[in-house]
């Protein structure tokens, strides 16, 4: 397929799509039992995409039913390890070659940048696919030593797993879950978000069309209240991944303790902060890097660096550079390659980014940047100085594309800023000397610190977070298969021959 350039080439591409609307259960495309859909939108015109099924309790039951059978007969859990890693390759070639057209997808029913959701959302989704497929038949069990026994300690797939997705990274965080646990041997429910569910549905039809079995990998489309919560209550479900806001984090556990004691693993919101030190070797580097952190997917990002804590002597140079370099966050309709910032998701979340921008004009502070609204859906890239701890603006995850100014004077005070919240999930530290990076990247109490850098590291390594952040376990490398497996001894006597 030629390089999409302009504006007109991605708008054919997307009016071309096959637009998946059904839940996929068992192999299967089905309609939800009730016949009951919801209209999902694309939130840069605010016009109708398609209607999904609008699924609820009984299609919920259905899934886990095909889900518990498929396990049981095991199919897909006793296959030798290198026939499901082939599998799993097999569906990250098959994305491969739609990338295109998932990317439109997902840009079309998100408002993501499609050049964004094609140079970066997409390729990287088939990315962690490709890694936990290649860690399948590379991770060994163990043997402990003992005496006259032989004792085995064994991984094996938890079971049946639910995955509540959220709405701001929908491929990715479909392969951040479904790619660990299918690896593992596991069966998937997946419900992903209401507002952006189809990128979900096309890869559960690759997914059965590269060879996992029907019943394997489920998508059940519809709201947390009809879909999230029986998934959560429902006593065949052995484990649930969620990733999404603190609030609907801790009704998981609640619904784990209300049913079978399912285990829980939660990446929820966090409250980021970017310090920046009077050494930061280069100020250029560092604003791109802290805008990138602050307005990358419209700052609809749990792990955004939406706090900017600088200390005094370099706050005024690095503004400088910040304005000089903010222009370059072009802002407008998501198709339009150019476009680096797309719209908020829905009416509501933009009302609710928005929101905080009339807490900033009520606060009396200084917009440097942005601070405006366009059209209903589109949130400017703004920057607000003055921010003291005790704002909303500097306590709330905002989650759009909205950066706060605070100024410190020392290392101590810099690390009790970056610390006052109740989130724990990413921080950056920017400065010249390797002592402090290390002294303040250890005191910051966050998932992951990046230094002199904005970002999450790859699929190598483990993401989730301190705090109300995280809850059970770890997304991505090697660790997060743990999660969805289950620990076993098998302790074999092998008692002398004389004996």
């Amino acid at each position: 397929m030629k390089q999409l350039q302009t504006l007109g080439d991605v708008t054919r591409l997307a009016n071309d799509l096959q637009i998946p609307n059904r839940a996929f259960i068992n192999g299967a495309f089905t309609a939800a039992r009730s016949g009951e859909t919801l209209t999902t939108h694309n939130p840069a015109t605010g016009e109708p995409i398609t209607a999904i099924a609008a699924c609820d309790e009984r299609d919920v039951n259905a899934a886990v039913s095909a889900a518990r059978d498929a396990f049981e007969a095991g199919s897909w859990r006793r296959m030798a390890p290198g026939e499901r890693k082939a599998v799993l390759l097999r569906l990250a070639a098959l994305m491969e070659q739609e990338r295109e057209p998932l990317a439109a997808l997902e840009s079309l029913d998100s408002g993501k940048p499609f050049s964004e959701c094609l140079a970066v959302d997409v390729p990287e989704t088939i990315h962690v696919l490709k890694w936990h497929a290649e860690a399948i038949d590379k991770l060994y069990d163990h043997t402990a030593p003992t005496g006259s026994a032989l004792a085995l300690v064994v991984r094996e797939p938890i079971g049946v797993v639910g995955c509540v997705l959220p709405w701001n990274f929908p491929l990715l965080m479909l392969a951040w879950k479904i790619g660990p646990a299918l690896a593992a041997g596991c069966s998937v429910v997946v419900k992903p978000a209401e507002q952006t569910s189809l990128t979900s549905l096309r890869v559960a039809e690759l997914a059965h069309e590269a060879g996992v079995p029907a019943g394997v990998l489920n998508i059940i489309t519809g709201t947390g209240k009809a879909v999230g919560e029986p998934i959560g209550l429902h006593p065949d479900i052995d484990m649930v991944s969620f990733t999404g806001s603190t609030a609907t984090g801790r009704r998981f556990l609640h619904y784990a303790a209300e049913s079978n004691l399912k285990k829980i693993v939660l990446e929820c919101g966090g409250k980021n902060p970017a310090l920046v030190f009077n050494d930061a070797d280069d100020i250029a580097a560092v604003a791109g890097h802290v805008l990138n952190g602050a307005f990358w997917n419209m700052g609809e990002n749990c792990s955004a660096t939406s706090r900017l804590l600088v200390q005094e002597e370099v706050k005024e140079a690095l503004l400088a550079e910040m304005a000089k370099q903010i222009g370059g966050w072009t802002m407008g309709n998501p198709l339009e390659p150019n476009n680096r910032l797309g719209t908020m998701v829905s009416p509501e979340h933009f009302s609710k980014v928005s929101g905080y921008l009339d807490i900033a004009r009520q606060e009396g502070l200084r917009v440097l940047h942005g601070g405006g609204t366009e059209h209903g859906a589109y949130v400017q890239p703004t920057v607000i100085d003055g921010v003291t701890p005790e704002s909303a603006l500097f306590r709330e995850e905002i989650f759009g594309p909205v950066l706060c100014v605070t100024t410190f004077k020392t290392e101590a005070e810099a690390v009790a800023l970056a610390n006052d919240t109740p989130y724990g999930l990413a921080a950056s530290v920017y400065t010249g000397r390797l002592n402090r990076a290390v002294r303040v990247s250890r005191a910051i109490r966050a998932g992951t610190v990046t230094v002199n850098c904005f970002g999450e590291g790859d699929a190598t390594t483990p993401f989730g977070g301190y705090k109300q952040s995280g809850f059970g376990g770890r997304d991505k490398s090697a660790f997060a298969l743990d999660q969805y497996t289950e620990l076993k001894t098998i302790w074999i006597d092998v008692p002398d021959e004389d004996a």
